[in-house]
């Protein structure tokens, strides 16, 4: 199975992962446990990565980067501009300032904690993109509108999710629910 055959299958694949579905373990056909990047095939993996055209990457599953199917897309999006209390609560003056950036501009080049907070909680959409000096650099985009309410949303991931042997708690909505 490759990568494309396999995210169509699940809807939903992990970066890398010792238990659940995942690129690194289609691409080597192994459980690697630790970073991929000191697997000996790790210049392959990379390769076959980049050349994984994927429109959309999250922090979904227990925070760590999930690949995610087209069909999928609209939910995430529904679910990323909630703006619900599991994803507000507790946000730190700058995750909040970032997210008015991002709501003003649509698109924000950003590193760095509140960054990190914002895509933990499906708050936008992060993507890398090549600057002109050749560096990496995260940016930070709005959600786009989807006709899906957030509980429609939600259901579709989680049953995409569990299908694949995901537990339920490791879901931000379950992970930052509000108590």
């Amino acid at each position: 199975m490759n990568l494309a055959s396999a995210l169509d299958k699940y809807g939903l694949l992990l970066l890398q992962d010792k238990k659940l579905p995942s690129a690194v373990g289609i691409i080597t056909g192994e459980k690697i446990s630790g970073s991929w990047w000191s697997h000996p095939r790790a210049n392959e993996i990379f390769r076959k990565l980049q050349a994984f055209d994927v429109v959309l990457t999250v922090k979904l599953i227990a925070g760590k980067v999930t690949f995610v199917h087209k069909r999928l897309q609209p939910s995430v999006a529904a679910v990323g501009r909630a703006r619900e209390p599991w994803q507000m609560r507790g946000l730190s003056p700058a995750a909040r300032r970032l997210l008015a950036r991002v709501d003003r501009d649509g698109s924000v080049s950003a590193t760095g904690a509140a960054s990190k907070e914002l895509q933990e909680r499906l708050l936008v959409n992060a993507h890398e993109e090549h600057t002109e000096s050749g560096r990496h650099e995260t940016v930070l985009e709005a959600w786009p509108k989807s006709k899906l309410t957030p509980e429609a949303g939600r259901h579709q991931i989680e049953k995409a999710a569990t299908a694949i042997g995901v537990e339920l708690h490791d879901l931000p909505w379950n992970r930052f629910a509000v108590t």
